[in-house]
């Protein structure tokens, strides 16, 4: 007879795997993806070591999935902030400044999440983060367009662009908590939020094209 899993068992391995999750999400919040060892997951869930790796049979595919967990999180909170009535300039300023100030509230496990050195499974995952927040920026920006807010664009790249302006001026204050006073947060807040929507408002249709030397990088 072929073995068939039970509500109960299955509702138990889900809450295990939900535990080290969260025990995982707890250890990076504190100290980074380094303080986050296999040993210590199974030791802040309250579990055995080799039950850890009876759901995650690595600790690339455990941070992965970390990743993946806060990265719905994420996206969910600034999509519905993207999709917040007024005007699509102002519902984006609002995304960027609800991105910057989660990530100064959790520095630490921001850090983790945009820049710490991870596995290339790990890293794969953030890029698929980073594509999340320029979707929400690239559709906002689509919509100012069509309402001559903003001069047209290539919103793909331009929402790059604004993701790389949202996250490069955190990497270093975030690295180790170096925002610890408000007055620094809000002045991260605020040149940020200046440079975007500088940015947006340019219009560079008639800029002359660098003349480069050849070569390449």
């Amino acid at each position: 007879m072929a073995y068939r899993r039970t509500t109960a068992v299955a509702q138990r391995l889900a809450d295990n795997r939900d535990q080290i999750l969260a025990a995982a999400r707890a250890l990076i919040a504190r100290g980074g993806f380094a303080a986050a060892t296999i040993a210590a997951v199974a030791a802040e869930a309250g579990i055995a070591t080799g039950t850890v790796y009876r759901y995650f049979p690595s600790k690339a595919e455990l941070f992965a999935e970390v990743l993946r967990d806060a990265a719905r999180r994420e996206l969910a909170v600034l999509s519905e902030t993207a999709a917040a009535d007024g005007p699509p300039l102002a519902r984006l300023d609002a995304v960027v400044s609800v991105f910057v100030t989660r990530a100064i509230r959790g520095q630490r496990l921001a850090h983790a999440m945009i820049a710490e050195p991870v596995d290339p499974t790990v890293e794969a995952e953030r890029l698929v983060l980073r594509e999340g927040y320029a979707r929400i920026l690239g559709a906002l920006m689509d919509a100012a367009i069509a309402e001559g807010t903003i001069p047209p664009r290539n919103t793909e790249i331009a929402a790059d662009c604004i993701v790389g302006a949202m996250i490069e001026p955190l990497i270093g204050p975030l690295a180790k908590g170096k925002v610890r006073k408000k007055t620094q947060a809000d002045d991260l807040l605020a040149e940020i939020r200046r440079f975007v929507n500088a940015a947006l408002r340019a219009d560079t249709a008639n800029a002359n094209v660098l003349d480069f030397p050849k070569g390449e990088f």
